[in-house]
């Protein structure tokens, strides 16, 4: 209706008198123009008196259709997709069409045009409801739909939806395992309120309109080179080569495609488990992958881009799907080659051979922002799964037997390398690193259990680490056991569920029962600390306090994740300087009496006593880490100062059965006692634990062989060879099932179920806090699946003249 020129746009549009609520028109714009600027003089144009709020630009989407060239990437939809806003995007018109446009159809022979089909979009006020609201992606995405969808890392990748919620979308990215499958929002203003989604990945978008995905597989041509999978890759962890595409398939002819065959072994999709190919596409492209070629074998390149020359030779020449997941675009997995100083070659697999069994590398992190080094991570075979060495960094070696130890607790591992442990961290927690800690820790997991290095130069970890603990910021040697208590509290601060945590008291247990007292000491302890390590890696002891003048007692059940045990009481008894690790069990259950460093508040005599105390362990966890108190710090009569010293007595601990039933004072699961099996040692040589050498010796979680690991160095072993004076730290682990929060969970439960619903003082519980009674019905005790019900307190009240008796205590 209107013929005017501006600058870069020129209009002209013509009604419809047939449909009133439609115009169509043509509108020329320079390609070089901002985006924002023509779209803004457009609408200008086409409604020259309608706010920009009320405007909405659409484009075509048309070409991207499935096999069946009827159905688009979304099972829903009419071909247009919304123009997000560009206010911040300084792209070209130019830029953007050629991004969005891949149909031929769609452009004229004059190759410096592009037509693109666009939809105007109007309502009536900025606050009405936008007329094709059904057909925003964000409406309309369903299970089955193609989206670009983006990661944790901010990266955009080619992805199916497996499952669709009012607030958020599960995705599989295309090229990647299902361990890494991720929940985003659906929304980009109603996010879930909930945390078991990734916050920093934005919602699904059309598929192939951002720059890392936009129609590159359309776009191959022969001679182009991809990432493809090596043929004999594992389905979980699949090694990445570079491939050079020689030939494709006739699309036109369906019946032509040739078998696959000598490929990679893919991960089935779906119910019926078929292989998952984007858009149903069937179309295949020969890939020539010269690393997974015999050394004797010579293939001529073929530098006129034919195919004419290239035959099929699997593994080496093989035909795969265009559009399956055995082939990637390059440099997504793979790191772009570095062409700098000395050592600086390559990264990873991108120029060694199957021959060459050993290369310098950069870590799939790359190269910090802050250094110009390369890693002195080494490409080879190790020998068992996970058997890694991990070079020495300056005095590191107390870092590496820790690493070395935890790397096979089977429950953590498997939580970091399916990936479960994203949907946990926990950046609000002011006691973690914002999930720093528990990310390089993942980052190394995954390059020890990758099978692509002998050794590894655990950088990343020690660093992010020394930034958050500053003792450890330095090139001394430490206490391993130090490293691993603060490894083990930063793992579990970083990934602990608890966002908010309320304040809680200290239970007191002295007048209740035992088993009530430490299962009400148990939930306090959750309503702040809930994470992987609680589940499978802390447990209760139970300490019973007197005061030595008044009599006065108290009980407190507390968390651990380690016990200490003491050596220095059996030096003279021990036959041939062995100590049995019974003895040094029976020793930590026995009684003590207070020094005066340490102290207790009796609140009757109102100061502070040496009091007789004993511990007692009352659950023990699915881990249980035992510390060898070796390390002893005396003061010098003589001089005044401290004086270290350590006691090599060897220590006979059991290495493939050691009971704990004796030791434990809490009921014990019948169909998994405390039954464990030693499968680490971390062990020390030398005078004190800020000096001297520590390696390890470990029993491989996956063929559960003995490999003793001294730095770099992984050699076979014997559990029974790490029995020696040096032993430090032992790890064992449940022989029968697991028993989540060491048993406390199923003892809550079954407290709960065959709990009397009235008290002795008559009063009816009410339950979990989520949860309302109706008024004026019969009040009934539920509990949540953990066992929780929330109970009014209720404070013992003493007779008068009643006295607490005090305990007898067994002094060495």
């Amino acid at each position: 209706t209107t013929n005017n020129t501006t600058n870069n746009t020129t209009n002209n549009t013509t009604n419809n008198d047939n449909d009133c609520n439609h115009q169509k028109g043509l509108v020329l714009a320079s390609r070089s123009s901002p985006l924002q600027q023509v779209m803004s003089e457009m609408t200008n144009l086409v409604v020259p008196h309608k706010s920009q709020a009320s405007i909405r630009i659409w484009y075509s989407f048309h070409h991207v259709k499935r096999q069946d060239q009827r159905t688009f990437a979304t099972q829903k939809g009419d071909g247009y997709e919304l123009l997000e806003s560009q206010q911040n995007n300084p792209i070209t018109l130019g830029e953007w069409a050629d991004q969005t446009d891949n149909d031929n159809n769609y452009k004229p022979i004059h190759t410096t045009y592009n037509t693109i089909k666009l939809l105007v979009e109007l309502r009536d006020t900025p606050t009405s409801l936008w007329p094709r609201t059904e057909y925003q992606l964000s409406q309309r995405v369903q299970v089955g739909d193609y989206v670009d969808a983006q990661d944790s890392s901010g990266q955009w990748y080619e992805a199916i939806v497996k499952a669709v919620s009012d607030k958020t979308v599960k995705v599989h990215y295309f090229g990647w395992s299902s361990r890494w499958d991720c929940t985003i929002k659906r929304h980009t203003s109603h996010p879930p309120t909930h945390q078991n989604y990734c916050k920093v990945a934005a919602p699904p978008q059309p598929l192939w309109t951002h720059s890392t995905t936009n129609f590159w597989r359309d776009r191959l041509q022969i001679g182009d080179t991809v990432e493809i999978r090596e043929a004999v890759s594992i389905v979980q962890r699949p090694r990445w080569y570079k491939g050079i595409v020689r030939a494709f398939s006739n699309e036109q002819q369906p019946h032509l495609l040739r078998e696959i065959v000598g490929g990679a072994e893919l991960e089935p999709f779906g119910e019926q488990s078929k292989i998952l190919l984007l858009l149903e596409r069937t179309r295949q492209v020969l890939i020539h992958v010269p690393q997974e070629g015999s050394s004797t074998t010579i293939v001529q390149e073929n530098h006129t881009h034919t195919s004419e020359k290239w035959t099929a030779q699997p593994p080496h020449v093989r035909w795969v799907h265009l559009y399956g997941e055995e082939i990637c675009k390059l440099y997504t997995h793979l790191k772009p080659e570095i062409t700098s100083s000395k050592d600086i070659s390559s990264t990873s697999q991108q120029t060694s051979s199957p021959q060459q069994n050993q290369q310098h590398l950069l870590s799939h992190q790359q190269i910090t922002k802050s250094t110009a080094f390369a890693r002195e991570s080494l490409i080879g075979i190790p020998p068992a799964p996970g058997s890694v060495g991990l070079h020495n960094l300056g005095n590191s070696c107390y870092l590496n037997s820790i690493l070395q130890c935890l790397n096979h607790i089977p429950q953590l591992t498997t939580y970091f390398l399916d990936g479960r442990f994203q949907k946990d961290l926990n950046s609000e927690n002011a006691l973690g690193s914002g999930g720093k800690v528990a990310k390089a820790y993942a980052s190394l997991l995954e390059d020890m259990w990758s099978g692509d290095y002998s050794k590894l130069a655990p950088r990343d970890l020690k660093s992010t680490v020394a930034s958050f603990a500053p003792q450890f910021n330095n090139y001394y040697q430490h206490d391993s056991q130090e490293f691993c208590s603060f490894l083990m509290d930063g793992l579990h601060e970083d990934l602990n569920r608890v966002i908010e945590k309320p304040y809680v008291e200290d239970v007191e247990g002295m007048g209740m029962d035992d088993t009530d007292a430490a299962i009400e000491s148990w939930k306090n302890h959750l309503l702040r600390h809930d994470s992987i390590i609680v589940d499978h890696c802390q447990g209760m002891h139970r300490s019973h306090i007197t005061c030595p003048n008044c009599g006065n007692q108290s009980i407190k059940f507390d968390v651990y994740s380690s016990i200490s045990l003491p050596l220095h009481q059996h030096n003279k008894k021990d036959n041939d300087g062995i100590i049995p690790l019974s003895t040094c069990l029976e020793s930590f259950t026995a009684g003590e009496r207070l020094d005066e460093e340490n102290a207790w508040y009796c609140l009757n005599c109102k100061k502070h006593v040496c009091a007789l105390k004993k511990m007692t362990l009352w659950t023990t966890p699915d881990i249980l880490i035992i510390n060898l108190k070796r390390f002893t710090f005396d003061t010098c009569k003589r001089k005044g100062g401290i004086v270290r010293s350590k006691i090599d007595k060897k220590v006979d601990f059991p290495v493939d059965r050691l009971d704990m039933q004796p030791y434990i004072m809490g009921s014990i699961d019948d169909e998994s006692p405390p039954i464990y099996q030693l499968f680490g040692v971390s062990e020390h040589s030398g005078r004190t634990a800020n000096s001297g050498h520590y390696t390890a010796t470990v029993r491989n979680s996956r063929d559960e062989k003995w490999y003793r690991y001294n730095d770099s160095h992984v050699g076979s072993t014997t559990g029974d060879a790490a029995i020696s004076g040096g032993a430090y730290l032992l790890f064992y682990k449940r022989v029968g099932r697991s028993l989540k929060w060491a048993g406390m969970d199923k003892l809550m439960k079954q407290k709960s179920n065959t709990s009397s619903n009235i008290h002795g003082n008559g009063e009816l519980t009410t339950n979990h806090h989520h949860s309302s009674i109706e008024p004026q019905q019969p009040q009934q005790q539920q509990t949540d699946d953990d066992g929780f019900t929330q109970v009014k307190s209720k404070k013992k009240k003493k007779s008068k003249g009643e006295r607490a008796s005090p305990i007898n205590v067994n002094l060495h």
